[in-house]
């Protein structure tokens, strides 16, 4: 079983460029009832998601299979 990301009230520091993408709703539900809960910004909860799923993934090799 995966870590659990913990949201704390720090931010992302440093340059940022805005980045476009398409979500399915019932996944911004879930980010929006989380930022609710928490008092984080979509933004900020979109980035620190991708900060632990960027440190925590194994990245094969693609003669290792299709994901």
């Amino acid at each position: 079983m995966a870590d659990k990301l913990i949201v704390s009230s720090k931010k992302y520091k440093g340059e940022s460029i805005v980045v476009s993408t398409r979500l399915p709703s019932d996944l911004v539900d879930k980010l929006d009832s989380v930022c609710e809960i928490t008092g984080k910004s979509r933004n900020e909860l979109i980035t620190k998601c991708l900060d632990f799923a960027l440190e925590n993934m194994i990245v094969k090799d693609s003669g290792e299979g299709d994901n």
